[in-house]
């Protein structure tokens, strides 16, 4: 448990470091063009994402997510009382890893996010992405498990651009952007909805994949 946890924060930090980072890095140099910051915020959370699954997966399940997490609890992994230390895991090592970003480019480390992302259409959205990204993590980890590295990284490059709200796709990073007023931000009272809609879709997914694939 003590390296699964380890891994969890190491994965968490980086992952959410990459995602905030790309932001402010793509940000500063597109001179006002979103699409091209967009793309060089998903090529770079893409990448780290193929690395760190490939990297940590054997050791951690490679989560970093709570929704993640919370279906495999369900389907047997670990306890109740490991899903609440994992998840207070991802969230702290996650902010740690947007106060780094801060502290990398000169910003206050201390911040919030004041980019709204509201609207029954960026609810939708999280809930999409996270039945998504469910999904592949679950039918790839059964029918191609060497495969799950490029799978996770290549659904989220697609959701980046196919979904309203960016796919977010993850309650501890909803939480940890809303610490950050950049080009990843989101507003904290924002945040609450999307965690609820990532939920609902985690939950959805797990209950899809169990009466269709899973039926026993």
């Amino acid at each position: 448990m003590r390296q699964r946890l380890w891994a969890e924060a190491l994965g968490s930090f980086f992952l959410f470091a990459t995602v905030v980072g790309s932001g402010v890095m793509a940000e500063r140099l597109a001179q006002g063009n979103d699409a091209v910051a967009l793309l060089g915020n998903t090529i770079a959370t893409a990448a780290i994402l193929f690395v760190l699954i490939a990297m940590l997966g054997p050791i951690s399940g490679a989560h970093f997510n709570p929704a993640v997490s919370l279906v495999m609890r369900l389907r047997g992994d670990c306890c109740w009382k490991g899903l609440a230390v994992t998840v207070a895991v991802q969230v702290l090592a996650g902010i740690l890893g947007v106060w780094a970003v801060h502290a990398m480019f000169d910003l206050p480390v201390l911040q919030f996010s004041t980019k709204l992302r509201d609207g029954p259409g960026q609810w939708l959205s999280e809930f999409i992405a996270t039945f998504g990204l469910i999904t592949t993590i679950l039918l790839t980890a059964r029918h191609r498990p060497a495969a799950v590295p490029a799978s996770v990284a290549l659904y989220i490059t697609a959701a980046y651009w196919f979904t309203a709200s960016t796919s977010f796709a993850n309650p501890a990073i909803t939480l940890a952007r809303s610490l950050s007023d950049s080009f990843a931000g989101i507003a904290p009272a924002s945040a609450l909805p999307f965690i609820a809609a990532q939920l609902l879709g985690a939950l959805a997914a797990h209950a899809f994949d169990k009466a269709v694939w899973d039926p026993a």
